[in-house]
């Protein structure tokens, strides 16, 4: 009786108070929309579509400004709108490097970046031919020195027998000064022994 008692009993948790406690969603974040950076520059209202915020953004307003020196403003916008959008970005990247060679170098611009670097390459290149020759010669002469010491270690082994016979044919033993010294002593000896045959007396 006691348990069916507890388990009759209605529950203290209302839906009131769990739908109290669950957390509220976030609130989504404010984006601030701040214009790029030539129309920042040229002081205007940037649109929402405009031709260049993609490749002028407001953290890099240098890039404009070395642009719109050189190109002009409405230059850049109607140069943009003539390519496709793929093309875009590498023509704005174009423009500001010919920007900046054309301010560092009035004159040449580019061109004369091209040619110092030009003939750099050709510095080097006659740089490269004259040390490859120079290898190709210690190539030859390690070759030539290769090939003598060849020939030389071929012909030695046969040069030295008929060397030793030839100076054996020229300086024979029985020329010798020993050849000579054995005969004088075989005469002593002779004298010797013609002395011993005479007679103790008379």
């Amino acid at each position: 009786m006691e348990n069916s008692d507890i388990s009759s009993a209605p529950l203290s948790h209302s839906p009131t108070n769990s739908s109290s406690s669950s957390p509220t969603p976030p609130s989504p974040p404010t984006v601030v929309m701040s214009p790029c950076a030539a129309c920042k520059i040229l002081r205007r209202r940037c649109a929402e579509k405009c031709v260049l915020a993609p490749y002028f953004p407001p953290t890099e307003p240098a890039k404009f400004t070395i642009a719109h020196r050189v190109f002009g403003a409405s230059n850049i916008i109607k140069f943009l709108q003539e390519l496709p959008e793929s093309q875009r970005a590498d023509a704005v990247t174009s423009m500001v490097y010919e920007a900046s060679a054309r301010i560092r170098d009035p004159v040449y611009g580019c061109a004369g970046a091209i040619c110092q670097l030009q003939k750099q390459i050709n510095e080097l290149q006659a740089q490269l031919g004259k040390a490859q020759a120079e290898l190709v010669n210690m190539q030859l002469q390690q070759a030539n020195l290769v090939a003598l010491i060849c020939m030389k270690m071929a012909q030695s082994p046969q040069e030295s027998p008929q060397q030793s016979v030839d100076d054996f044919i020229s300086t024979p033993p029985h020329s010798g000064g020993a050849y000579q010294s054995g005969m004088n002593f075989f005469e002593d000896n002779t004298s010797l022994n013609s002395l011993w045959e005479q007679p103790l007396w008379t």
